[in-house]
């Protein structure tokens, strides 16, 4: 897929300038616009939800004006720290809530991927419950997300875990910034399946034969572990042993979030927080 138009998300802190900074490194050889967006609702203005109804058009300008001042200052920055000529950057700013907001402008400016600082917890629920991560994913179908770490220093991708249970169908629609990132950064992508049966029933078998053929030139790997009693390490030994730079997983609607966040052996991974993680709606 041709990557033009990413939206990254900032609250104006140091996660969420280097989540902007760190796409801007993937993305180094390629012509796209950045469009960083701030976005702030009477609740910023309130001193508390009981104030909200007490917030005049006077504090919303100040809001607004802050806002503006902020983008301004973070392009400025990003501009002297990148000198990538290749890389256009656009700013909004917008009153109302994040997950509105931001569905309606991937419409409005098809934007191809959404980019986020997290506060770097060390559990995958306290990851997203922390941030507004979950929020956006369980409303945002059509776009994937990417969840850079707090402080962490951009490496050179070179490789790409995909964590799958073969339970839905990754056609190349669903994968296609997956592959879009390993062609551009010349990685390669290593697949990860723990079973939770002794044997794959015959639609996990179907679905990975689906996925063969969607990385079929891309270089590539299969691992299937069958010991199940203990996900987290496993996938915590898995990603440390390759020196995975990024991994990655699909979701289908709210059932990826749902089941992610009732694992407890998923939810103890502190890998969440060290590595970046890309979120893969399943386009049906």
């Amino acid at each position: 897929m041709e990557i033009k138009n990413i939206l990254v998300a900032t609250d104006f802190s140091n996660e969420a300038y280097n989540a902007l900074f760190y796409a801007t490194q993937i993305f180094a050889s390629k012509k796209c616009t950045f469009h960083i967006m701030h976005i702030y609702d009477d609740l910023n203005a309130a001193s508390s939800p009981r104030n909200v109804l007490f917030v005049g058009k006077k504090e919303l300008l100040k809001l607004r004006t802050t806002s503006q001042e902020n983008l301004t200052e973070t392009v400025h920055k990003i501009v002297l720290d990148t000198g990538n000529k290749l890389h256009k950057f656009n700013t909004i700013s917008s009153k109302g809530t994040i997950s509105s907001i931001i569905s309606q402008t991937i419409d409005n400016l098809q934007i191809d991927l959404i980019v986020m600082g997290n506060k770097g917890k060390t559990g995958a629920k306290e990851l997203f419950m922390g941030s507004n991560t979950i929020r956006i994913a369980n409303t945002i179908t059509q776009c994937p997300i990417l969840a850079v770490p707090k402080e962490i220093a951009y490496r050179p991708i070179d490789e790409i875990a995909f964590i799958t249970d073969y339970k839905k169908g990754c056609t190349k629609n669903t994968l296609a910034m997956l592959l879009s990132i390993a062609s551009i950064s010349k990685a390669a992508i290593r697949v990860l399946h723990i079973n939770e049966e002794e044997i794959m029933n015959p639609i996990q078998v179907s679905n990975k034969k689906l996925l063969k053929t969607c990385l079929a030139k891309t270089q590539h790997s299969f691992d299937d572990i069958w010991n199940y009693s203990d996900k987290a390490n496993i996938i915590h030994d898995f990603l440390t042993q390759q020196d995975i730079k990024m991994f990655a997983m699909a979701y289908h609607k709210r059932n990826f979030f749902e089941r992610l966040l009732h694992e407890p052996v998923v939810m103890d991974l502190s890998i969440y927080a060290t590595i970046p993680f890309l979120i893969l709606p399943i386009q049906d």
